[in-house]
């Protein structure tokens, strides 16, 4: 690998990950520049700087384990509190918003796969994975590319150009709230609330709401131990539906990827759970902060192919499908978010929360200081997560 580190010196680059990860959350709760950009773009960037300067390889069993098992374990802890009668109550309004940003990035697919077909060997595959995570997040991706056994090479290429295209899309939603033009289109009160408020010297939005909350060694034990056993169970039941089901033909070779998807089932087990022993579940503390901290260790490992070398090799047109989805994306979340009278920042929120993911989504209101929009959008992200495996099964599917 021609890296300072070896790809099989296991623990230096455990370590390294684990490091940068807890690194950009801390520079996030602590400068209010980090906040603005957020942990996670910091945690993917850093990475990226480690990879292109050759410190640390750009492949390695250790990044295997964190897509094997960190992200399988992030899911169901990140949805113990996805209660949808919950989510349905507190945040319906931006609920529909955020399906209405979910069929605009389904538009951009269908768009840019017509376009570049031709031009993109296996885009049917990245079509799948670009759905899964641009409504869910980065846990929809990888869903993604383990369903439909994307090659590594192209799993890279994908990442790259997507990094490379969501620091620019952020970037363009962070200013978007600035923009006079905007102000004038949309009602901004949350925007207007956050000005007229003096915010403490030495003080981010981004420590104020990770701020530290009561938690016992019980929490701690339940979370992680049914986040384990969830994944446990999910995966054994996925493997005999897959083994099960047989793929004669398209219909039941979508039977077959749907029912014997792990991702899936983890997903929906969470779901159920989460719902109708929302007054167990729903308690335990920490399953939130254990997630979270798991899902910017995976930030931290998807910034690592990211070779900006590799993208002016074999990303170029990647990078255009990926651009015409979340173009799509933004042209019909803030042309419905008008009509229906949303506000600036509802919108802006629904469209990142379906780009980026319930974390980027959740980091923007808390760095923008839109403190009520905050548990509303990671919940609905949070049924991103959800509904982005379907859909990304179903649009590679159909493509295919």
């Amino acid at each position: 690998m021609n890296s300072l580190i070896s790809p099989e010196n296991t623990w230096v680059l455990w370590s390294i990950i684990t490091f940068w990860a807890a690194f950009s959350i801390y520079l996030e709760q602590k400068y209010d520049w980090a906040a603005r950009v957020s942990g996670a773009i910091i945690a993917l960037v850093g990475a990226l700087i480690l990879s292109n300067l050759k410190i640390i390889p750009t492949a390695s069993p250790v990044y295997d384990q964190v897509w094997g098992y960190v992200v399988p374990l992030a899911i169901p802890l990140l949805l113990l509190k996805c209660n949808i009668k919950k989510i349905w109550r507190e945040s319906g309004r931006i609920l529909i918003i955020f399906l209405i940003s979910s069929v605009g990035t389904m538009i951009g697919a269908v768009v840019g796969y017509n376009l570049l077909k031709n031009l993109v060997p296996e885009l049917t595959k990245v079509a799948a994975m670009m759905s899964g995570s641009y409504i869910g997040g980065g846990v929809n991706f990888v869903a993604m590319a383990d369903s439909f056994s994307v090659p590594g090479e192209l799993v890279s290429a994908a990442v790259v150009a997507d990094n490379l295209l969501m620091a620019l899309y952020f970037f363009v939603l962070i200013i978007i709230p600035s923009t006079a033009l905007f102000r004038k289109l949309y009602p901004h009160p949350h925007v207007d609330m956050v000005e007229s408020t003096a915010i403490e010297e030495g003080e981010t939005v981004a420590s104020s709401y990770w701020k530290g909350k009561e938690i016992s060694l019980k929490d701690m034990a339940f979370a992680i131990a049914t986040a384990f056993f969830i994944v446990a169970v999910s995966s054994e039941i996925a493997k005999f539906l897959g083994g099960l089901i047989p793929t004669t033909n398209t219909v039941l070779q979508m039977a077959n990827g749907i029912l014997g998807n792990k991702y899936l089932i983890i997903t929906t087990i969470s779901m159920i759970l989460a719902t109708v022993k929302s007054d167990f579940f729903g308690e335990i503390a920490g399953s939130q902060e254990i997630g979270t901290f798991l899902i910017y260790l995976f930030f931290v490992v998807i910034g690592v192919p990211a070779s900006i070398g590799l993208i002016i090799q074999k990303s170029p047109l990647l990078l255009v499908f990926c651009a015409i989805m979340v173009i799509i994306n933004m042209a019909v979340t803030f042309t419905f978010g008008k009509i229906l009278k949303y506000d600036l920042e509802e919108i802006i929120l629904a469209s990142n929360a379906n780009i980026g993911g319930p974390t980027t989504a959740a980091a923007m209101a808390i760095s923008k200081g839109w403190t009520k929009l905050i548990a509303p959008i990671m919940l609905v992200g949070t049924l991103g997560y959800i509904i982005g495996n379907y859909f990304g099964i179903f649009m590679g599917n159909i493509l295919r």
